[in-house]
């Protein structure tokens, strides 16, 4: 299954696809439609000084195998991975802050940079927090496209299946009210490198 989101505007266009390695929650489905929206809404448009662009998004569903044909690669601008829950191990930017706080819920992390790229951020939880090939790909360890409330959700269902403690959901949503990730600063960073190609 493909979706797609297009605006209707005739303008120069450019082609982008979600590959979304996770099922939608019952949550993102009720008060989003879908991650397909979650991320459209958090790196569609904007990107760069061109509001003459039109944007398409094609969502494939990489978590049920579902990728783009390789003769398609070539007719996209740019890719966007989403994070998964599953266990990974089963199958040149200005102006950064010295520290941006991020939303992270995961098992699995990135201990050292893939070969050939450049680590750009580490924390004291983890050791490679972003990455980048050149200016290919941009590997980020957390979840920019995440709001607080889809958060909060993911946080009920994990302490509901009993995946993390009741204690640790409470200090996580503790966490959240005193002091939120730097969303936009995380956004703005992924549409700049998403839309490099934009701001020339």
């Amino acid at each position: 299954m493909k979706i797609v989101a297009a605006d209707d505007q005739p303008r120069r266009s450019r082609r982008y696809a979600l590959l979304l390695a996770a099922r939608d929650s019952e949550y993102v489905l009720k008060a989003y439609g879908g991650y397909f929206n979650v991320f459209v809404s958090a790196f569609g448009g904007g990107g760069g000084k061109d509001s003459d662009v039109c944007e398409t998004w094609d969502m494939f569903r990489a978590v049920d195998g579902e990728l783009p044909d390789l003769d398609d690669i070539g007719r996209y601008d740019g890719f966007v991975i989403s994070g998964s829950p599953y266990d990974a191990f089963l199958d040149a930017l200005q102006d950064l802050p010295q520290y941006a706080k991020i939303t992270e819920c995961h098992q699995d992390e990135v201990w050292e940079a893939p070969l050939g790229a450049d680590a750009l951020a580490s924390s004291d939880k983890t050791g490679v927090e972003m990455f980048c090939v050149c200016d290919h790909v941009l590997g980020i360890q957390g979840h920019p496209e995440y709001t607080g409330d889809i958060l909060l959700s993911l946080v009920y269902r994990l302490s509901t299946s009993h995946f993390i403690t009741v204690s640790f959901a409470e200090d996580v949503k503790r966490q959240l009210k005193a002091t939120s990730p730097d969303r936009e600063f995380w956004l703005n960073l992924c549409k700049s490198f998403l839309k490099a190609e934009e701001l020339y």
